[in-house]
């Protein structure tokens, strides 16, 4: 919590299962319970997996500038998360253990500590709670019977929702679940139709008011989705037939049926549901697998359908639950997880708490649902299938701080897509070098501390130690409450954070209190501080030859490239441009680029 004074404007957050901007009400009054959907432990996260915690992590600080006691929960799925989201596939711990040819229990530890180091690297709090997935399997089998009764099913591969157990299944997923769902069932609708026997043109008659409401529902809804071109191309052709009271009727309408089934099977193919004998609704899915006969898991537990292991879906809803309780506050994911994930856990939760529709979204389990957007990286290696994608490791063997790359997401909104390229990562760079090349100006204007009082600590009860132990920066630095200069500063930063997380407008109201003249350095550096407990840059603590990352595979030392910077330096004062062209090249062939006249200052760079 920040040492200013209680900020006043109120909280407001994107809840994607109501599509509007909502006032934050906790549920218990004071707190804030949040659970992020952590990783799949099987691989490297790449850096746009990393955005969805970067986003968490300013949800999580911003909660705790508020004043409320926060409480996060990110789990870890070391089982159960198939190759296909939808339930198809196989196991992708069960595959990476076979192809690396060690114990799935040796690659969830491998791969949870490279998180664990991602998540340091980037200044991202520690949760309250690391809930792992195998450590809560006794309480997912309990919830599983709770539910089995009224919403499931068994098959021989294990136990199913049933999706039509419960109200409003998909809505989480907007536009393009109520399409997907609406396209599966006309496809099954057209299907039963032409079979019933009737005769040829009630046939037709039946076919063409099922379509004629299909089509009423797109384009009640194209306009919210990514796709609505291909949707209107479609909604023109069914315009363009006749109806059946035209002569023209039987003649069109084959050929126009022959398109409407190849778009809706188009449709039905891109929703990523598994197809499996015996399902009641596609959109089922399992919460427990069964070890098929004849095989052993190396994960697998005895359930009262037999032995296997617990579906994705079902582990999110029982760690959860278990650790926040439902309602709980917020739910946070990636938005990849909007359309199959997620309402899946909604759906759980409804059967579970025996909860009604979602008009009241406290039903879905958590009364507001939160979701980042995807980082876009043009050249197609961001994904994990790609073999080489891109890690924090290899910004850093480039020679990129992961600080940038935290600066980079919180230069766009977490709802937006951000694009990566190298050039946008070093343009962040650079804007985070200047932010701290002026707050080490800033600091060498404050006389140092020579006994208790020199600077007043604001709020009284500032711990002695941070949520990972380490000194706050309140303790290596002392620091006086800001003055009232700076309080419409503080306003509008508090004002950008609380209108859903705008952390672009938030760094320019930080930048703006950094460019401040003849004001008290301490006030200066509090308030930034202040804001700083926010963006989560670490500037109090943060050293510029930090920033000066060596990349992969260059030797060279950075106090032999000093000492040369400083002979080369004193060869210019004395005129010897020979002997300091002579040394600069010496540099460059090392692959140090000596940067003269940077007005950053910086000097040098590999």
């Amino acid at each position: 919590m920040s040492d200013v004074p209680a900020p006043a404007a109120p909280l407001k957050l994107f809840n994607s299962l109501t599509r509007q901007l909502e006032e934050f009400q906790p549920v218990h009054t004071g707190e804030a319970r949040v659970y992020s959907c952590g990783p799949t432990v099987y691989n490297y996260p790449h850096i746009g997996n990393m955005r969805a915690y970067v986003f968490a992590d300013i949800l999580g600080r911003t909660l705790s500038f508020k004043g409320y006691k926060l409480t996060h929960v990110i789990n870890i799925t070391d089982v159960g998360h198939l190759t296909d989201d939808a339930d198809a596939g196989e196991d992708k711990m069960e595959k990476m253990a076979r192809t690396e040819a060690k114990s799935i229990w040796d690659i969830a530890q491998h791969y949870t500590q490279a998180y664990w180091e991602d998540i340091k690297a980037l200044n991202i709090r520690q949760p309250a709670r690391w809930t792992i997935a195998t450590e809560y399997v006794p309480q997912m089998i309990q919830f599983a019977e709770r539910i089995a009764d009224k919403h499931c099913y068994e098959l021989d591969s294990g136990l199913y929702f049933d999706v039509s157990t419960v109200e409003n299944y998909g809505r989480l997923g907007g536009i393009k679940s109520e399409l997907a769902i609406e396209m599966r069932q006309l496809v099954r609708r057209l299907g039963d139709i032409s079979h019933d026997g009737t005769d040829a043109f009630s046939i037709k008659m039946r076919i063409y008011e099922e379509v004629e409401n299909f089509v009423e529902l797109l384009v009640r809804l194209k306009n919210e989705s990514a796709a609505k071109d291909k949707y209107q191309d479609f909604i023109d052709l069914w315009k363009s037939t006749p109806s059946p009271d035209n002569n023209e009727f039987n003649d069109k309408f084959s050929e126009t049926l022959a398109e409407v089934k190849k778009f809706l099977e188009s449709a039905k193919a891109e929703a990523r549901i598994e197809e499996v004998k015996g399902k009641r609704n596609e959109e089922d899915f399992a919460i427990w697998r069964k070890t098929p006969p004849g095989e052993k898991r190396q994960m697998e537990w005895d359930s009262p359908w037999g032995k296997g292991a617990p579906g994705w879906h079902l582990e999110c809803s029982v760690m959860s639950g278990e650790v926040l309780g439902f309602p709980f506050d917020i739910h946070t994911g990636g938005i990849d997880h909007r359309e199959i994930h997620h309402p899946s856990e909604i759906a759980q939760n409804q059967a579970f708490c025996c909860a009604g529709g979602l008009d009241l979204p406290a039903n879905s389990g958590a009364r507001v649902w939160m979701h980042n957007n995807f980082l876009v990286e043009r050249s197609g290696k961001m994904s994990k299938s790609s073999g080489e994608f891109l890690r924090l490791q290899l910004l850093i063997d480039k020679g990129y701080h992961p600080l940038a790359y935290r600066m980079m997401c919180l230069q766009a909104h977490y709802r937006s897509e951000l694009e990566f390229s190298w050039d946008g990562l070093g343009a962040a760079l650079t804007r985070l070098k200047r932010m701290l090349m002026a707050i080490e100006q800033l600091k060498a204007r404050i006389p140092p501390p020579t006994g208790e009082g020199d600077h007043p600590q604001g709020g009284g009860g500032a711990p002695s130690v941070t949520h990972d132990g380490a000194p706050p920066p309140s303790a290596m630095f002392p620091l006086p409450v800001p003055g009232r200069k700076f309080t419409p500063f503080l306003e509008r930063f508090e004002s950008a954070v609380s209108d859903d997380l705008n952390t672009p407008v938030a760094l320019t109201v930080f930048e703006e209190v950094l460019a401040l003249k003849k004001v008290d350095p301490a006030e200066k550096l509090a308030a930034l501080a202040a804001m700083d407990a926010v963006l989560g840059l670490g500037f109090l603590t943060l050293e510029r030859a930090e920033l000066r990352l060596r990349p992969k595979g260059v030797e060279t030392e950075t106090a032999e490239i000093e000492a040369t910077l400083a002979a080369r330096k004193a060869a210019r004062a004395d005129k010897d441009f020979a002997r300091s062209d002579a040394l600069r090249d010496e540099l460059s062939a090392k692959g140090v680029e000596v940067m003269d006249g940077d007005p950053l200052g910086w000097e040098w760079k590999l």
